[in-house]
């Protein structure tokens, strides 16, 4: 059984902590934009102390822990969404007091390191948390058929989201939010589509989705924090559908990760597997494709590979936890997560 966040209403605070990275003063105009952007949206807004937070980490690991667990256990809050992800948010691990994140469960959302936070919060406790875009992103329109993190908060459980592949992403390059503090219009360039790498043919594939950034979550492994097996026991009878996305390893370090959490059993329930399309470059005579074909392909279960789930925009709300069903064929690539 998974349990899903109250749904947020107008009036409702969405809180920003800082578990992983702060924001530097070149990038407060850009902060104060996306604020906006959230009370714009209906939401009251309260900023955490470490937001200001410079360096690798936005504070130590106790500061950036007690701003979290504070926000996230503050019944006025609904949703903690980051400013973005960082370096270091798993350092934070074993200072969090799990159980209470869940006893009364608000909506965490985001990418990147935050994926460290997320992941184990629905597998270790059974609570949905939402791998989307982050508080900087959130003044960008998200093109259909995306759904911004902001509509997905305010679904009610048993809700049915759908989305699907991207028609077009950005190539190279993220905007300077320095330079554009105001920018709400992705730049797309490059043709879309999801393309399967372990055979031909159509998928449609059930289970409950879980995943995050290759780069952190591969960490997780053999740690309290990544314990898929128990997850599927407690919470995930019908098997899963694992995401995963490269924040820019190159495509024989991808390689490797997927090998590990191959030999760690991460895909021994797994009914298919969504590898993001990754800004990370490929090698003389070894793809991105190459990779996840390499690692995945004979697990006799779908694999697609340019999912739009990371670090390449636009980006899929994918909610941990939800019962998601993968439809690819010639003519569309669809998503659908219920959330029950």
């Amino acid at each position: 059984m998974i349990t899903y966040p109250r749904p947020l209403v107008d009036g409702d605070v969405v809180g920003v902590a800082s578990p992983s990275a702060g924001v530097e003063a070149r990038h407060r105009a850009r902060l104060s934009v996306a604020l906006d952007r959230v009370r714009d949206l209906g939401f009251g807004v309260q900023a955490g102390p470490l937001l200001s937070g410079s360096g690798v980490a936005s504070g130590s690991a106790k500061a950036r822990a007690d701003e979290l667990t504070v926000m996230m256990t503050d019944p006025r809050v609904r949703a903690v969404v980051p400013p973005w992800g960082g370096e270091i948010a798993i350092d934070l691990l074993h200072r969090l007091d799990w159980d209470a994140l869940a006893a009364d469960p608000t909506w965490l959302v985001g990418y990147s390191d935050i994926s460290t936070l997320l992941l184990p919060l629905t597998l270790r406790t059974g609570v949905a948390t939402l791998h989307g875009q982050n508080l900087m992103d959130t003044p960008y329109r998200v093109p259909a058929p995306m759904v911004a993190w902001h509509e997905v908060v305010r679904a009610a459980a048993g809700s049915t989201i759908t989305q699907g592949a991207a028609e077009r992403y950005r190539a190279e390059g993220f905007d300077d939010f320095a330079a554009q503090p105001d920018v709400d219009e992705y730049t797309v360039d490059a043709q879309g589509g999801w393309t399967r790498v372990d055979a031909d043919g159509d998928v449609e594939a059930t289970g409950r989705l879980v995943g995050g950034c290759l780069e952190t979550v591969s960490h997780l492994v053999g740690t309290p924090f990544g314990d898929i097996d128990c997850f599927v026991r407690e919470h995930a009878p019908e098997g899963l559908i694992v995401y995963l996305e490269s924040a820019g390893s190159d495509a024989a370090d991808v390689t490797r990760r997927l090998f590990g959490l191959r030999y760690a059993g991460w895909f021994t329930h797994a009914h298919a597997v969504l590898i993001g399309r990754t800004p990370g470059r490929d090698l003389p005579g070894w793809s991105q494709h190459d990779a996840a074909r390499h690692a995945l392909g004979d697990l006799g279960i779908p694999v697609l590979v340019d999912v739009d789930c990371g670090h390449v925009p636009p980006h899929l709300s994918l909610v941990n936890g939800a019962l998601a069903t993968v439809t690819h064929t010639s003519e569309e690539s669809v998503l659908r997560q219920e959330l029950r």
